[in-house]
């Protein structure tokens, strides 16, 4: 037992080598492939509200990773690149409400680093960085994201833990809970869901509330970052749809998980991004892949079974929203949270477009009671 110990308390030492990345596998992941299979399996529509990868499965694996990465630098993807150049602004305008003493920083789909960078930055320049967790279904996008964010900073080894893991599922967020409060204690931490994430998922609302009904403490803050619109019609919908339409870089990380998963003939004419408007809640844009052959195909799965591809039938490759103001403060108070802070980037326009930004809200617990109805994740 004693060898034992004295091994595990060598890996910090190990870890002083920048090419080590030590990674907690928090779930089984041959039950992930099994998921990304059954979203494939869904019957035939026309509308792109069948068959679908689903949100996180587009960044799983190595060819999303480095696809992910070059859409986030595309001077033609303007989301994304703009989100990640003004965070450090957006952050600093928040950062004085944070709770005082250590934080531990925990981040729910870190993405490519950049933002946790900043924060870690942030944090580390006051001596209060404490942990840093990066939580990810990817392991590939974990390794990407820790060495960005923690360049030229002085967190120790010791004190970074990347968890493998769907954050999504109610079971996984109980056990990564455990872990989180074993590890700091008593002490504060900040969570993260940057990117515009939560709008990648059907159930925004619920998972928000699921989020914070697992992880939050009272001492504990949750920095969320949002896609807004201050238009609510369909000219609105067409021109956010065309944010992603436009760019070939993202075109090319949507369709890296249908190489990845199916035997499918890529044909980029076949991808369209469909803006549609949800209520008054938000402008919600569907990225298909529509087999526009004139045929029926049969796609293998990563199981090696076939499954029926008519023409016409699509396939949802992601779901992204631009929240309106109405829509993201329902949102908040049907989670359970309170605002402690917001700032706000306009995002560039022409004179006459619709008026899109990005918000970036920090949230503290409310009363712990959950939002009336059935959780989807059950």
């Amino acid at each position: 037992m004693a060898e034992r110990d004295q091994a595990v308390h060598r890996i910090p030492e190990v870890l002083r080598d920048a090419g080590w990345t030590v990674c907690l596998v928090g779930e089984e992941q041959s039950g992930k492939l099994a998921q990304v299979t059954a979203g494939l399996r869904r019957g035939p529509d026309p509308s792109g509200s069948g068959k679908l990868i689903t949100s996180g499965f587009s960044y799983w694996g190595l060819e999303s990773t480095v696809a992910w990465a070059h859409a986030c630098n595309d001077l033609y993807y303007p989301v994304m690149r703009e989100s990640i150049a003004s965070f450090s602004r957006r952050w600093r305008g928040l950062s004085e409400r944070l709770p005082g003493g250590p934080l531990h920083y925990v981040s729910l789909g870190p993405g490519t680093g950049q933002k946790d960078q900043a924060l870690l930055r942030s944090l580390d320049s006051r001596g209060r960085c404490g942990c840093y967790i990066p939580v990810d279904v990817s392991a590939e996008m974990l390794r990407l994201a820790q060495r960005e964010a923690l360049q030229h900073l002085h967190v120790p080894a010791a004190d970074v833990l990347p968890v493998q893991l769907d954050f999504s599922m109610p079971a996984n967020l109980d056990r990564l809970g455990t872990l989180i409060r074993r590890t700091v204690g008593s002490e504060p931490v900040v969570y993260s869901l940057l990117g515009n994430t939560l709008a990648n998922f059907d159930s925004d609302t619920q998972l928000l509330a699921l989020l914070a009904e697992k992880l939050l403490r009272p001492q504990d803050r949750f920095l969320l970052e949002v896609a807004s619109t201050a238009g609510q019609d369909e000219a609105a919908a067409r021109a956010a749809a065309q944010e992603y339409e436009n760019s070939p870089r993202f075109r090319e990380f949507v369709t890296s998980a249908l190489l990845q998963y199916t035997d499918l003939q890529i044909d980029m004419n076949s991808l369209t991004c469909e803006g549609l408007v949800e209520d008054d809640r938000a402008l919600k844009i569907k990225v298909i892949y529509r087999n526009r052959t004139g045929s029926e195909l049969q796609l293998t799965l990563p199981d090696r079974s076939t499954v029926r591809f008519p023409d016409q039938d699509t396939i949802r490759l992601l779901l992204s929203r631009k929240y309106t103001r109405t829509g993201l403060e329902k949102m908040l108070v049907d989670a359970r949270v309170t605002t402690v802070g917001e700032t706000h980037e306009a995002g560039h326009t022409s004179f006459d477009g619709p008026a899109f930004g990005m918000t970036l809200l920090l949230l503290a617990p409310g009363d712990g009671t959950r939002p009336a109805g059935p959780n989807p994740f059950d």
